[in-house]
């Protein structure tokens, strides 16, 4: 999705005014950066001691900001030397320490509205009155660290959002409060699906509600590959160092991987299954003739993320993802990344994600390995594959993996978010001598080293789990709802008829209950309604018991409130739409 330039200029100019009110209002705070981001800006700022600025202020600072927008205030541009830059901003330490990194003869530049003088590229708008004063907010507040380093000083971040017109910030506000009821945080307490301990971060505990789901999402894809020609493999969760020396996650990712020690000898728990895959390769000659080689693997995998960076179920730590590698010749690139582009189709469809779907081709980046022919031969094979699919993609120049291109594949949610989830890279660096020295006979007899697509459709399941609690809202489709049938007596006469329907469902696999306490019925079917959203609940009484038969009502369905079945009737109903995949109920 193409960046609106323009917009992003006023947000940035937005922030510049924010910290001119911030200054007015806090004397003596130190300014650090302030940029546009997506919906808005931040500004991160080293308030003075004693100042603890929180939400209770954004009202002073937007009254004050809105003041100043009002004067109608210039942006002056001024390119300055080094030497002047540090005396412009020697009471400014985070200024001053960006002005010392800068190389010699780079030009500086200094923008000023108001009176109120920052350090920045630029550009910003002509004046103050291209802001519009009703459709900017001030949103939240968090801890930054100074350039990411926790050895650095805190900062306090205020975020922003700014839009070109009032409507724009209300229609977001409007989506920010649906998001926030769509929070799977919260529905994941409401539902019972899972909980975070505080002592644990970034791994979860999944309830039965919850593991349910989580299985019947794994179990599906486990078919999908399957029919498209994957062998599901699983490789050790503790691997040793020298292993990740040569595949070269030592070097480049250690920071990022739980270690531990045994015999003296040094393993890492996996933040990645991509060796493994390739470890079971080589544990035998391979011909020409095994290839492709696609071998897919629901892999427990751990990373050390920052505690900071961790939310809910869609940033964690420990995590599994729809993982599979493709270890092919060069010949089959294009062939195997457009299978895997129509297999990514197929699953987007059942979940309604097909419509609107981005496609980014990430090619060469300046930091790469690898001669420009291969990368070229690389990039239009990806190219050649996506079209063949019959998906259209945007280029992302330079922003492909250091050992070669991939593309990546953004759903958009029912809220208009995007999630970038489906992933195929293109590498010619693990399988080589120089790492994990993968190698299989040829037809001329003689030994080749293969090309390896790393490449998942969901990413992470708990990550994309978390996506479609917020996407349904919690009203999950049939076939993945924990519980897709609740049989519910009008009376207590009627409990054995219910457990008996109950009982025929879960023999045809059907996820039913019989709800056979003591409350009333209506009262069990509000729960039901509410804490379950379960889309068929079956009403029995004397006249369904006579007659074999269950009322059913359809959940949220105002044009067919309920019908009544046979049982057999209802039991091939409800089997057909489990065994649909569809957005429907």
């Amino acid at each position: 999705m193409a960046v609106d330039e323009k917009l992003q200029t006023i947000r940035h100019s937005c922030a510049h005014v924010m910290a001119e009110a911030v200054l007015n209002l806090f004397p003596g705070t130190k300014i650090a950066i302030g940029p546009a981001i997506e919906n808005g800006f931040y500004y991160d700022f080293d308030f003075p001691e004693g100042h603890k600025v929180c939400a209770e202020d954004f009202a002073s600072i937007e009254k004050e900001m809105r003041k100043i927008i009002s004067g109608n205030h210039d942006f002056i541009r001024k390119e300055v030397s080094k030497s002047e830059a540090l005396e412009l901003f020697k009471d400014q330490p985070y200024k001053e320490e960006l002005i010392k990194e800068l190389p010699e003869g780079e030009v500086i530049t200094t923008y000023e509205q108001d009176g109120y003088l920052d350090l920045c590229r630029g550009p910003h708008v002509a004046n103050t009155k291209e802001i519009n004063q009703q459709s900017f907010k001030l949103m939240s507040i968090a801890g930054a660290y100074w350039k990411g380093d926790v050895k650095r000083p805190m900062l306090t971040r205020i975020y922003a959002v700014c839009f070109y017109k009032p409507n724009d910030l209300k229609d977001y506000i409007t989506m920010l409060e649906e998001a926030d009821k769509r929070d799977h945080r919260k529905l994941g307490v409401q539902l019972d699906l899972f909980h975070l301990d505080p002592e644990d971060p970034g791994q979860i505990f999944w309830h039965p509600n919850g593991w349910t789901m989580y299985v019947t999402l794994q179990d599906y894809m486990r078919e999908k590959i399957r029919k498209d020609g994957y062998m599901e493999v699983n490789t050790p969760a503790i691997m040793p160092r020298s292993l990740w020396e040569r595949s070269g996650h030592w070097g480049h990712y250690q920071k990022n991987m739980f270690v531990t020690e045994s015999e003296k000898r040094m393993f890492a728990i996996k933040p990645m299954n991509c060796p493994g895959a390739l470890e079971i390769f080589n544990s035998r000659v391979r011909s020409y003739k095994d290839l492709p080689l696609r071998l897919a693997e629901f892999g427990h995998c751990v990373r050390n993320e920052p505690s900071g960076t961790l939310h809910g179920i869609m940033r964690v730590r420990g995590f599994v993802q729809d993982d599979a590698h493709i270890i092919c010749t060069e010949d089959q690139i294009e062939s195997e990344v457009s299978k895997f582009c129509r297999l990514l189709l197929d699953v987007y469809k059942d979940f309604g994600f097909d419509k609107n779907l981005l496609v980014k081709l990430s090619t060469m980046p300046e930091d790469h390995v690898g001669d420009l022919e291969t990368w070229q031969h690389a990039e239009k094979a990806l190219a050649a594959a996506c079209k063949s699919a019959g998906m259209e993609y945007e280029i992302q120049p330079g922003e492909g993996a250091f050992y070669g291109p991939k593309l990546e594949f953004t759903l958009i949610d029912a809220l208009g978010r995007q999630w970038q989830c489906g992933t195929i890279q293109l590498d010619y660096q693990l399988p080589s001598a120089e790492r994990l020295n993968a190698e299989y006979i040829g037809a001329d007899n003689q030994k080749h080293h293969p090309v390896m697509l790393h490449r998942a459709v969901l990413g992470s399941l708990e990550r994309f789990l978390g996506i479609l609690i917020e996407n349904y809202a919690g009203v999950f489709p049939a076939w993945l709802s924990f519980e897709q049938v609740a049989v519910v007596p009008v009376a207590p006469e009627f409990n054995a008829y219910a457990e008996k329907v109950a009982d025929e469902l879960k023999s045809l696999g059907v996820r039913a209950n019989a709800y056979t306490d003591d409350s009333n019925m209506k009262n069990k079917i509000k729960n039901i309604s509410t804490e379950h959203r379960t889309p068929y609940i079956l009403v029995v009484g004397e006249k369904e018991q006579g007659e074999n038969s269950v009322t059913c009502r359809f959940r949220f369905s105002s044009k067919i409130p309920q019908k009544t079945f046979a049982l057999k009737e209802f039991e091939d109903y409800v089997l057909d739409k489990i065994r649909t995949h569809y957005n429907g109920i």
